[in-house]
């Protein structure tokens, strides 16, 4: 059986038709995640110039490890989107280069290693494996890992042309369970910016200090403000916040 065929295969096994476009990125992220042998795996896409939008998990702990990723503002994910190339990190390479997003992934998720694959175009994106030992890292057939990356690129893009979508919305995949939980965020960003007079940069990067400091995710505040439980002042730390 070839990668493709056994990729395919995995991909039907995970259930879903062509009715559940929404919940097409975590069925490839479960089938990447056995094809390759990985404990987890994770699809992203750029959301503008300052943060990113999940679009599928394979498992809980991967969707975890990327909303900490996203909450740290710094990780492989990242790195792999900015430069087009496959990023390959162990547990102490996380720690030397990003000790913010270590202290979150280590005590967080079982993960102990991570390799993020930057998706072709026209998919502006990448692909998160991640290992719990590891050793896993290095045992990662990268080739195997790059042409897996293309068969998820081509199954979002055929999922594209092949359904019907309007021009303002996009294709279900893009409004997937995860997506729609990180647009909140960028709602929390536009509230905090403009109770703040802050641009959306600064309003993002203090929603994240805010969450680092609470021992929480961006998703979890972001969620707690838009619904009223907290304020703009109080994210900011500034006394008498509602």
């Amino acid at each position: 059986m070839t990668l493709a065929e056994h990729f395919a295969t995995a991909l039907a096994e995970t259930g879903g038709d062509d009715e559940d476009g929404h919940l097409l990125p975590d069925r490839l992220a479960r089938a990447t995640a056995r094809v390759l042998e990985v404990d987890g795996a994770g699809l992203s896409v750029l959301a503008g110039p300052h943060g990113r939008s999940p679009l599928g998990a394979s498992s809980p702990d991967a969707a975890r490890a990327e909303r900490l990723q996203f909450t740290a503002g710094v990780g492989p994910c990242r790195l792999a989107h900015a430069t087009g190339q496959p990023v390959f990190v162990v547990e102490d390479d996380i720690r030397t280069r990003w000790p913010g997003f270590a202290d979150l992934l280590l005590t967080g998720t079982p993960f102990r290693g991570i390799v993020s694959l930057p998706l072709r175009p026209p998919i502006c994106g990448a692909l998160d494996l991640f290992t719990v030992d590891p050793g896993g890292v290095a045992r990662l057939d990268v080739f195997d890992a790059l042409a897996v990356g293309d068969l998820v690129t081509s199954a979002l893009a055929d999922a594209a042309v092949w359904s019907t979508w309007s021009e303002a919305a996009g294709p279900d995949w893009l409004h997937s369970p995860a997506a729609e939980r990180r647009a909140v965020v960028w709602q929390a960003v536009g509230r905090t910016g403009a109770a703040l007079d802050l641009a959306a940069p600064e309003a993002l990067a203090l929603l994240r200090a805010h969450a680092y400091a609470a021992g929480r995710s961006v998703d979890s505040v972001a969620a707690d403000l838009v619904s009223g439980r907290i304020g703009a002042a109080d994210v900011a730390g500034r006394p008498g916040g509602g």
